[in-house]
C-alpha cells in the first residue's frame, strides 16, 4: 500500500513533482542506455517495414485474403506490426529517456504491448490449427475451416488477447496487492496469471505443432517410397511438408526469443531481482521484439504465393510508372504548343501594328 500512495502522490501533487516512485525499474547505465535506443530503432524499423509490406500484400491480393491460411499469417503481420511500433515507443521512452507518465497513460502503454504480443502468439497458434486440420481432414478441409469460421476465429482471438491484456488499466494493479519486480504498476497475480495464459497458448501451439510434423514426416516417407511413381494427392503433400517446416522454424525462432524473458519473469514470481538481473530482463525483452522481425522474413520467403502477390505488386507499379512517363511525354509537347500560342496571342494583343483582321494581307 505504501508503494501506491508513493505513486499517487508523484501523480497528482506538485509538492511530489520530483519524485519518481518508477526509478528502481530504471536501472539502465548511460551505456546501455545507447545500445538500447539503438538496437529498438533498428530492429523496429525493419520490423515495422517487414511486416506491413507482407500485410498489404496479404490484404491487396483478393486470391490470398479468401484463405484462412493467410489470413492467419496476415493476423500475426498486423500484431508484429503494432507490436514494434508501440513496444519501441514505450520502451525507448522508458528505459532511455526516464519518461514518467500518469498511471492511466503508463497502464494503457504496457497493456497495449501486452495485448500485440499476445496477439502475435494467438495468430500463431491459429495457424498451427490451420495446419494441423489441412493435414488431419485433407478432404474435408474447406468445409470445415471456411472463410467466414477463420475470420470468427481472429475476432474471438483478438478479443480475448484484449480483455487479458487490459485488465490493469480496468483496475487489476498491485494496490493492495504485491508489485511485480519487473514491471511498474503491475501484480504479481496478474502477472501469474497472463504467464498461464501464455503456457496455454504455447501447450496449443507445441501440441498441434507435433501432430503437424508427425504428419509431415509420414508424407516425407511416402514421397521417398514414391519417387518415380505418381501418387494421388503428392502435390498436397510437398505443400504441407513445406509448410511443416516454416512452422517448425517459426516455432523455434519463438521459443528462443520468448523463452529468456518468460523464464525471467517466472523467476520473479518466486524471488526478489537485483538491479542486474532486471538489466538482463530488459535485453531480452528486446528478443520479443527480434521475433517480430524474424517472423515476417521467415514466412514471407518461404510463401511462394506472398512471393508471387510480390511480383505482381512489382509489376502493377511498374506499369503505372511507365504510363505517368509516357503521359508525361505526350503532355510535353502539347504544352509548348500551347504556350507559343498564348505567347503569339499575348504579342498581339501588346505589339502596335495592323488590326488582326488585316494579318492574312501581310506578306510572310
Amino acid at each position: 500500500m505504501e508503494g501506491c500512495q508513493e505513486t499517487q502522490a508523484a501523480n497528482g501533487s506538485v509538492a511530489h513533482l520530483d519524485f519518481n516512485p518508477m526509478k528502481d525499474y530504471m536501472v539502465l547505465s548511460g551505456p546501455q542506455r545507447v545500445v538500447v535506443a539503438v538496437l529498438c530503432t533498428i530492429l523496429g524499423l525493419l520490423s515495422a517495414l517487414e511486416n506491413a509490406t507482407v500485410l498489404y500484400l496479404t490484404l491487396s491480393s483478393h486470391r490470398l485474403r479468401r484463405k484462412p491460411s493467410y489470413l492467419f499469417i496476415g493476423s500475426l503481420a498486423g500484431a508484429d506490426l503494432l507490436a514494434s511500433i508501440i513496444f519501441v515507443c514505450s520502451f525507448v521512452n522508458f528505459h532511455v529517456f526516464h519518461g514518467v507518465d500518469s498511471k492511466a497513460i503508463f497502464l494503457l502503454k504496457i497493456c497495449s504491448v501486452t495485448m500485440t504480443f499476445t496477439a502475435s502468439v494467438g495468430s500463431l497458434l491459429l495457424t498451427a490449427v490451420d495446419r494441423y486440420l489441412c493435414l488431419r481432414h485433407p478432404l474435408t478441409y474447406k468445409a470445415l475451416l471456411t472463410l467466414g469460421r477463420a475470420l470468427a476465429a481472429l475476432g474471438i482471438m483478438w478479443v480475448v488477447s484484449a480483455l487479458v491484456s487490459y485488465l490493469p488499466l480496468a483496475g487489476w494493479t498491485c494496490c493492495p496487492s504485491l508489485c511485480s519486480e519487473l514491471f511498474p504498476l503491475i501484480p504479481n497475480d496478474y502477472l501469474l496469471g497472463w504467464l498461464l495464459f501464455i503456457a496455454v497458448l504455447f501447450s496449443g501451439i507445441f501440441y498441434t505443432y507435433g501432430h503437424v510434423l508427425w504428419r509431415a514426416h509420414q508424407h516425407v516417407a511416402s514421397l521417398a517410397e514414391h519417387q518415380d511413381k505418381p501418387v494421388p494427392g503428392m502435390t498436397r503433400m510437398r505443400l504441407d511438408v513445406r509448410l511443416a517446416k516454416t512452422l517448425g522454424l517459426l516455432l523455434a525462432v519463438l521459443c528462443m526469443c520468448w523463452f529468456p524473458a518468460l523464464a525471467l519473469m517466472v523467476y520473479s514470481l518466486a524471488s526478489t531481482m537485483s538491479d542486474k538481473v532486471k538489466k538482463i530482463f530488459a535485453f531480452c525483452s528486446i528478443l520479443c521484439l527480434l521475433n517480430s522481425m524474424v517472423n515476417p522474413i521467415i514466412y514471407a520467403w518461404r510463401s511462394g504465393e506472398i512471393r508471387s502477390s510480390a511480383r505482381h505488386r512489382l509489376v502493377h507499379w511498374k506499369k503505372c510508372l511507365r504510363g505517368l512517363g509516357l503521359e508525361g511525354k505526350e503532355e510535353a509537347p502539347r504544352s509548348s504548343v500551347k504556350s507559343s500560342i498564348t505567347e503569339t496571342e499575348a504579342d498581339m494583343n501588346t505589339t502596335p501594328g495592323p488590326a488582326p483582321r488585316d494579318l492574312i494581307h501581310l506578306d510572310p
